[in-house]
């Protein structure tokens, strides 16, 4: 056959875009044609970032697709957005693929499309595109959790629409780690309406993944052995990370601020406290000023990323005095180079939200945790670090369900106190990074899924 043509469709929110950029890089680096399907509103975004590059994610198609947000008629935010990627999108992607395919030559031969868009499976069967791949952005339970939802219902834990029976903690095998009913990924986001099409969105994944051929995770087997064996089709491939390459992060949706690098030279080694929750965690002014509080208690220095739209006004205000006083041993960011700095000599660890680029980075890196989630798998990941591979600490709300600054500076002593954390995160990046070496299971998964498309 001739050359292979992949399109590759994320999930339009940072978190997935990233590691399905970092993928698409090494398709491209093994000569394969390579089509990114963004929304438009990303396409402009992952365009600014890539505008200052020039580095192998130029040679990747970039194409964009309307998402309908504009269109829609609902009032409710999330409500529009779940319209927009299981309703609008698969419209426009299988229009896409009608005019790529039109062409004599270059015809999409493999979809390789997120895990969350079973439909996009679905397209690729019906186009007869017969090499089809799933690739999920998150760690391999929540692909088990997915499985596993008859076999919840039956258990009595949730009912037919996904609610759960009761909030309870559950496992879903002898050994796998606990759960939390309250933190599946369906529940608590937006609406009710919401929630039943994200549950509704699973179950329908679930019948589609017989259309699936490969089913690639960004994990390894040393991080979820118990996960990875309930499910054998998974086949990971992790960690798919810039900084395996000694590259920078292709698209960030916000301007890096490098100054901090800067600022990090000049502080003594495993010093440096480092905060940042991601792309869509919000606090408001109560909690911003006990974690301003509680950094400043530390009497340790610290690197903390504060996006425009964090917090409210009266949070910012708060921060100029604050940076004012804390000013010898501070650096405040809007966005940070996050991979650079978690490989940096100077950071001690890392209060984070838990998400699994976040979870992933910092793990690769040797890096414990100070483990402050903020919604759906970011608990199970959570449970992870705490729990399993024991590199990190969760933190306790007080009546207010507020996590005061008194734990905050109690659980950093705890951390930086004890050198077995640091002792167990180098252990853990040993082995993580083993896996993307020759010989490691990740590099192998990745090379027989390489030989699958250009058969």
């Amino acid at each position: 056959m001739g050359n292979p043509h992949v399109l590759v469709i994320p999930y339009p929110v940072q978190g997935h875009v990233i590691p399905f950029m970092e993928l698409s890089k090494c398709l491209v680096k093994q000569g394969i044609k390579t089509t990114f399907v963004n929304t438009e509103e990303n396409h402009k975004r992952v365009m600014d970032a890539l505008a200052a590059k020039d580095g192998i994610e130029k040679q990747i198609n970039l194409v964009s697709i309307p998402d309908g947000m504009e269109s829609l008629e609902v009032r409710d935010h999330l409500e529009k957005h779940a319209e927009s990627v299981f309703w609008f999108m698969p419209k426009k992607v299988e229009e896409l693929i009608d005019q790529i395919n039109a062409s004599e030559s270059d015809k999409i031969t493999c979809v390789l499309a997120d895990h969350i868009f079973g439909w996009a499976m679905e397209i690729a069967a019906e186009k007869g595109i017969r090499k089809r791949a799933s690739f999920c952005a998150y760690a391999a339970i929540q692909s088990v959790l997915m499985s596993c939802i008859q076999k919840m219902v039956d258990d009595g834990i949730i009912d037919n629409d996904g609610t759960p029976t009761k909030k309870q903690m559950f496992q879903l095998s002898p050994t796998s780690p606990p759960m939390n009913t309250a933190h599946f990924g369906w529940i608590g986001v937006g609406s009710l309406k919401v929630q039943k099409m994200l549950f509704e969105n699973m179950v329908r994944n679930k019948r589609l993944e017989a259309l699936t051929e490969w089913l690639l995770c960004n994990s390894t087997y040393d991080l979820e052995p118990v996960a990875i064996s309930m499910d054998t089709r998974i086949l990971p491939v992790g960690p798919l990370l810039a900084s395996n390459r000694l590259g920078d992060s292709a698209v960030n949706f916000l301007p890096e601020d490098i100054t901090c690098l800067k600022w990090l030279d000049q502080q003594p080694p495993q010093s440096v406290i480092y905060v940042a929750f991601g792309s869509t965690a919000i606090f408001d002014h109560t909690q911003f000023q006990e974690l301003a509080t509680g950094l400043e208690l530390s009497n340790r220095p610290f690197l903390w990323v504060v996006r425009p739209d964090f917090t409210d006004e009266i949070s910012y205000a708060y921060l100029k005095a604050f940076q004012d006083r804390t000013a010898t041993r501070s650096h405040i960011v809007s966005w940070a180079p996050q991979q650079k700095v978690l490989a940096h000599s100077s950071v001690a660890c890392f209060i984070s939200h838990c998400g699994w680029n976040s979870t992933m980075e910092g793990v690769s890196n040797g890096i414990p945790f100070l483990c402050w989630p903020y919604f759906s798998d970011q608990f199970h990941n959570e449970t992870y670090i705490c729990k399993v591979w024991k590199v990190g600490l969760g933190f306790t709300r007080d009546d207010r369900r507020i996590i005061n600054h008194e734990e905050i500076k109690f659980k950093l002593d705890q951390l930086l106190d004890n050198e077995e954390y640091k002792a167990r995160a180098l252990s853990l990046k040993e082995l993580v990074m083993h896996s993307i070496k020759e010989g490691g299971g990740s590099y192998k998964n990745f090379k027989n899924f390489i030989q699958w498309i250009k058969a």
